[in-house]
């Protein structure tokens, strides 16, 4: 079945980095786009980033309150997804998980913690 393992979270002062992973499988992962999303403490989950799939040349697109700051990215060869985050605030605290784009059905994994604070 679909499954996806989000690793790569933490904890991280303000301005720093962190680079997400997630393993999906159960899939043909090239043919899919692939998206990031988020759920805060206390809110509805959120989308983040997107990106198509193999073959129509990497597009991706961002949510308005990260756009600048994260990077999205995808090795069609290891089934994973990526997204890189730079100059993290506290508002990007939440936990991230990966999801195939236009698959609301699919079963969503455990996510990866991301809190960002002094």
């Amino acid at each position: 079945q679909v499954q996806f393992v989000e690793s790569g979270g933490g904890l991280v002062h303000p301005g720093g980095s962190l680079r997400l992973s997630c393993s999906a499988s159960g899939f043909s992962f090239s043919n899919d786009h692939m998206s990031w999303y988020r759920r805060a403490p206390g809110k509805e989950r959120e989308w983040v980033a997107f990106i198509t799939r193999a073959g129509l040349g990497g597009g991706t697109t961002y949510a308005d309150s990260v756009k600048g700051r994260f990077a999205i990215s995808r090795d069609n060869a290891e089934n994973t997804v990526y997204l890189q985050m730079n100059s993290l605030k506290p508002e990007d605290t939440a936990v991230y998980y990966c999801h195939r784009a236009n698959f609301p059905n699919d079963a969503w994994g455990q996510g990866t913690q991301v809190t960002v604070s002094s």
